[in-house]
């Protein structure tokens, strides 16, 4: 994405002074102190930091998973201090997709079933989440694989169910928490290989909470956090 490409691209997620404090027992604990970020359509990018940086609750706040103590998250201009519960639910229903470390599939549903949720949630009828299920996960690489539950799929397999899910809403972006930690490096770079696809393919605006180096060389830009601050933010093309 050229600079040009990148700045006529709408802004979709806004985070404005946002500080997150919260009690450890009886010691005050400042997750973020006041950053600001603005992330465009069509990015593929990463927060990063040492543990306890403060990356996952930036993640968890543009989710709409977690709450600023202080300043304002958008999304797609949308003020999501100001939604109700309702809205707040519906907002992470049709506009954001989750890809979790721990996978979060449900052991009794088929991966076809596991991928369907959220596309059934919005009320699409059978046919249409067919159609838009079975191609995404031939595009990650399950196709003939759709009747298998979790347990017959190995760790990878069970993440790309997992990006198939967060996909299949047509979020407009699509956040994901270490999602390569639980696999071995080859089955690391194949997930990023697909993840990295559907971005340039389908236009995925990718966000990604990580600290490995994996998926810092795939990104094209990198946002780096300590002591719960943006310390740099770095554009690769």
């Amino acid at each position: 994405m050229t600079e040009a490409e990148r700045d006529s691209d709408p802004v979709i997620v806004e985070l404005e002074g946002v500080e997150k404090t919260y009690m450890q027992g009886k010691i005050e604990v400042h997750a973020l102190r006041g950053i600001d970020l603005e992330v465009r359509r069509g990015e593929f990018m990463a927060l990063t930091g040492p543990s306890g940086s403060g990356k996952t609750t930036a993640l968890n706040i543009i989710g709409a998973l977690d709450t600023p103590s202080k300043g304002r998250a958008f999304v797609e201009g949308r003020d999501l201090s100001t939604m109700s519960r309702g809205e707040l639910s519906r907002m992470r229903r049709d506009k954001i997709g989750f890809v979790f470390q721990a996978y979060n599939l449900v052991p009794v549903l088929t991966a076809f079933e596991n991928a369907e949720m959220v596309v059934r949630l919005q009320g699409a009828d059978a046919g249409e989440r067919r159609e838009r299920v079975m191609a995404l996960l031939k595009e990650v690489g399950l196709e003939g694989m759709e009747n298998r539950r979790p347990n017959e799929l190995s760790g990878g397999q069970q993440q790309r169910v997992a990006i198939a899910r967060a996909i299949a809403s047509n979020p407009v972006v699509t956040l994901a928490d270490e999602p390569t930690a639980n696999v071995d490096s080859v089955t690391a770079e194949m997930l990023l290989t697909v993840m990295e696809t559907l971005n340039r393919e389908r236009g995925v605006t990718f966000i990604f909470s990580t600290h490995d180096e994996r998926v810092m060389a795939r990104a094209r830009r990198i946002v780096r956090l300590v002591d719960g601050k943006i310390v740099s933010d770095e554009r690769r093309e």
